[in-house]
């Protein structure tokens, strides 16, 4: 049965139950946009699930295309390398909307899978929400499935509801127990049935999830009852496509084997099996759909992610040989396998080549280029190393490589990737290109008027003149309604960010106008411009404006502020005088303050700096500010902080035992900071480390969420808070135990695997053996023993065994010495290795290696006896 005729039949089907049948929806969502993409066949009806909309019918089917490739629902890295992950998908499902429930669901997914689709009844087995016995009594007593292929799946997350087989559109809304029905692929593929430790196994695949709505959470958690319980079905097509058609990977059905052969042909590859060939196959689906949807390729939002999806097809072709531009000669091949269920598509199919077509032409330079200058970083890496945060920044930020293309490439190699390290200097950047803005927007604006007045100290409330106003950088005389404006006043209450504290936000108010303070900002040493938005009314220079800090935002932030110069001035206790301020960072949040130090802090001296912290918070000393010659300062001990430019008179601040120069606002007295508490501590550079903090309500905030998890982990463990070290340490205990039981049985199972595979021994020339194997479920680690064990019993013998699951595969050579002369182990290693997508190597005599083709093993497996042969003779 094709996959076009297993669509048509589903719907088909349905229409006959009453069901209107409903054209797939954009893949760009219309009525929800906190989605990137339409993700799943229920987001065109997600209002009318919660009401906000009505159809004309109460039965609904469709074939919904989806893509996965961004945002939450992500899976693009999968891609290639399982036989179940696709960027695009399409969505079978079948929809009421307050009409029939459980019985008619459960009983027209059965009817549609046994009789229509003729799939036999003892492969399926059903799963339903622990609480659900209305479910599961339809399914035992009105289905007739037996019991035992009935399986319960309850709460695995720490809260009631929180299963995989309890659905919910959000933290609060509709939501309700789901069915989810699994096919048996049999026994000869590795897993369990699901709920069992071996439900990660391919054996037992699900193919269609029946989601029950029939309560709707509010804010408390309440589960109320629904008036009008509806239904949401969702099949993935491609997977009861392979089902049907008698494979296993979704890359062997009908559709996918014609993409492929296009890819091949494309490409000049004649290995069908290569797993290039699928991605480049998944991806033009995905690609051609997004074009079709009004998709462009760019450098953000939803451009960005096609972008990457076609780079990623490219750099796969590339990998095949194919530097040319190839990707969208496939649209054409697609259109004839889609075209007559998807019209847009075939009417848009010369849009869609051309955009694709210019996409490729934009990036086969940069590519090659590219992929030059990462293997050079990847052949300079020693082996074992990460490759570096500032190498994946510059391929993405210089020649366009997204990082996934990257961790792509890596992955095949073996090679990790520094994530961290990118989102470092990924965030250096943003920071430069926002003190850039700054700067040039500071440097454009003239002002010539009188300095600004700041009152900020004393209060948070002045009137003050408007002087000046800018928009887009440049002078205008007034504002209106809607405007982004920059404001100047000769007085004004706000903060201007300075020495590590941000500006102030807040409103200016002037009869009917009000003007929202996102930020402040400097445009001259005395002058401030408030950065913001003209909500209502208007404003003109000359105006007179009521000017109001938003009052909580600066105490959260003046208790950061105070509590980072306590915070020096322990640090330079505990540490050190060589402590001295490398940067610094204070807003509402937290306070982030890097130093000068050489090592990680222990948990000890960061205890010691919170508890002087607090002691002097709790002293509740008053805050002291005056104004003195500079020199006259130094000579008292203050220290000048946060690297400004001091004048001749310097504002020295007191607080506690802390005296600095510092221009900041800060609280009246040191009791009003609250808690204070450390929450991280880490290296930003050599010889600087970088400590964040959090004070008053926010640390308040923080402990309550640890003494929270710590009390659901106590209770977890079943003992109390005070007992849960001891109990984890029993626990670990335990796990040893368990662990050394685990080793010795495998060292049992592996002797007697080891004894079974004697027989598959071959003889060679001159008398040795040869014994080249699979072990589909033999333990990685058990690989090394079992290799010597079968060595010693076959006395002259050269063995190879492989083991590994789906993307992840491992290899040991031995070679007893006898024959390490001509065969070495870690040529034989790496011969296999080579075959599978990895790399192997050792001692002459025993080696080790790993790759990530599992459909090559087998062949790579039988070319060993050649290999072998060769070297003896």
């Amino acid at each position: 049965m094709k996959t076009s005729e297993i669509r048509q039949k589903f719907l088909s089907f349905f229409e006959s139950k009453g069901h209107q049948i409903v054209p797939s929806s954009s893949l760009v969502p219309g009525n929800d946009p906190t989605l990137l993409f339409t993700n799943a066949g229920m987001v065109q009806f997600k209002d009318v699930f919660t009401g906000k909309e009505t159809r004309p019918y109460r039965r609904a089917t469709t074939s919904q295309r989806c893509v996965r490739a961004g945002g939450k629902h992500n899976d693009l890295e999968n891609v290639g390398y399982t036989a179940r992950h696709h960027t695009f998908f399409e969505m079978l499902g079948n929809f009421s909307f307050g009409d029939y429930f459980k019985r008619d669901a459960i009983q027209y997914a059965w009817e549609l899978l046994t009789k229509v689709y003729g799939l036999p009844e003892e492969k399926l087995w059903v799963t339903v929400y622990q609480e659900d016995d209305e479910a599961y009594d339809i399914w035992a007593d009105e289905v007739g499935v037996p019991r035992e292929r009935i399986i319960r799946i309850g709460d695995n997350k720490g809260a009631r509801y929180a299963s995989d087989n309890f659905w919910q559109m959000a933290d609060t809304g509709p939501c309700g127990p789901c069915s989810e029905i699994f096919y048996d692929h049999g026994p000869e593929i590795w897993g369990g049935p699901p709920g069992s430790p071996e439900e990660d196994g391919d054996r037992y695949i699900e193919v269609w999830n029946l989601v029950f709505m029939q309560f709707e959470r509010d804010a408390e958690g309440n589960m109320n009852p629904l008036p009008k319980p509806c239904v949401d079905t969702g099949m993935g097509l491609e997977r009861i496509s392979a089902v049907l058609q008698h494979v296993h990977s979704n890359y062997e059905i009908d559709l996918f084997q014609a993409l492929i052969r296009a890819a091949a042909r494309e490409t000049g590859t004649a290995d069908l099996s290569n797993n290039s060939l699928k991605v480049i196959a998944d991806h033009i689906r995905a690609c051609s759909f997004l074009v079709v949807d009004g998709v462009i390729p760019g450098n953000e939002g939803r451009g960005y992610v096609l972008r990457r999806i076609i780079r990623r097809a490219l750099r796969h072709g590339h990998k095949l040989g194919q530097s040319g531009v190839f990707f969208h000669k496939l649209v054409g091949d697609l259109v004839a396998q889609m075209g007559d269920a998807y019209p847009e598509l075939k009417a848009q199919q010369e849009r869609v080549e051309q955009v694709l077509r210019q996409e490729e032409e934009r990036f086969s330079e940069t590519l090659e280029h590219g992929i030059k200058i990462l293997d050079a970083a990847l052949a300079a890496l020693p082996k074992g190393a990460v490759l570096d945060g500032q190498t994946l920044f510059t391929l993405y930020d210089t020649y366009g490589f997204p990082v996934d293309l990257t961790a792509d490439i890596c992955r095949e190699r073996n090679v990790e990737v520094d994530h961290a390290g990118f989102e470092t200097a990924m965030e250096q950047q943003r920071r430069q290109a926002r003190a850039a803005g700054k700067f040039k927007a500071a440097e454009g604006l003239s002002y010539d008027g009188v300095e600004t007045r700041f009152e900020g100290y004393e209060r948070l409330q002045a009137q003050g003149r408007v002087t000046a106003l800018y928009v887009d950088g440049v002078s205008v005389p007034s504002v209106s309604a809607g405007q982004q404006a920059v404001v100047v006043l000769d007085v004004t209450p706000f903060y201007a960010e300075s020495g590590g504290q941000v500006g102030d936000t807040g409103e200016l108010l002037a009869g009917d106008a009000v003007f929202q303070v996102q930020d402040t900002q400097k445009i001259q040493s005395n002058v401030f411009g408030h950065h913001g938005e003209l909500r209502g009314g208007s404003l003109k220079i000359g105006d007179t404006v009521d000017a109001r800090v938003d009052i909580e935002r600066r105490a959260r932030t003046i208790r950061n502020h105070s509590a980072t110069h306590l915070m020096h001035k322990a640090l330079r206790e505990v540490l050190g005088g060589h402590v001295q301020q490398r940067g610094s960072l204070v807003d509402p949040d937290k306070t982030r303050f890097d130093f000068s130090h050489d090592a990680p802090m222990t948990a000890e001296q960061i205890a010691r700096v919170e508890d002087l912290v607090n002691a002097e918070i709790l002293r509740n000393e008053p805050t002291q500010a005056r104004l003195m010659p500079y020199d006259d300062a130094v000579q008292t001990g203050a220290m000048a902080l946060f690297g400004e430019k001091y004048g001749d008179v310097v504002r020295v601040l007191d607080i506690g035992s802390s005296r600095e120069l510092c221009g900041g606002t800060h609280v009246e007295r040191t009791g009003d900071i609250g808690l204070f508490k450390i929450v991280s501590e880490g290296g930003v550079a050599a010889g600087v480390r970088r400590v964040e903090a959090i004070t008053g309500s926010n640390a308040l905030a923080w402990v309550r969420e640890v003494n929270g998890t710590l009390s659901r982990a106590a209770a977890a463990l079943k003992t109390q808070p005070v007992d849960l070290v001891e109990r984890i340490g029993l626990l670990q205990s335990q796990l040893k135990m368990l662990e050394r039981e685990r080793e010795q049985l495998q060292a049992r199972l592996a002797a007697s695997a080891g004894n079974d595979l004697l027989g598959q021994a071959i003889e060679l020339p001159g008398g040795a053996k040869l014994l080249a194997a699979q072990l589909p479920d033999a333990d990685p680690k058990a690989l090394r023993g079992m290799a010597d064990q079968l060595k010693d019993k076959l006395q002259s013998a050269i063995v190879l065994l492989a083991t590994g699951a789906e993307g992840k595969i491992s290899l040991v050579g031995g070679v007893t010495k006898d024959l390490t002369g001509k065969v070495k182990a870690g040529d034989l290693v790496g011969f296999v290795a080579a075959q599978v997508g990895g790399k192997g190597g050792g001692r002459p005599d025993m080696a080790m290696g790993g790759g990530t083709d599992a459909a090559a093993l087998k062949p790579a497996l039988s070319s060993v006896d050649a290999w072998v042969r060769e070297r003896l003779a």
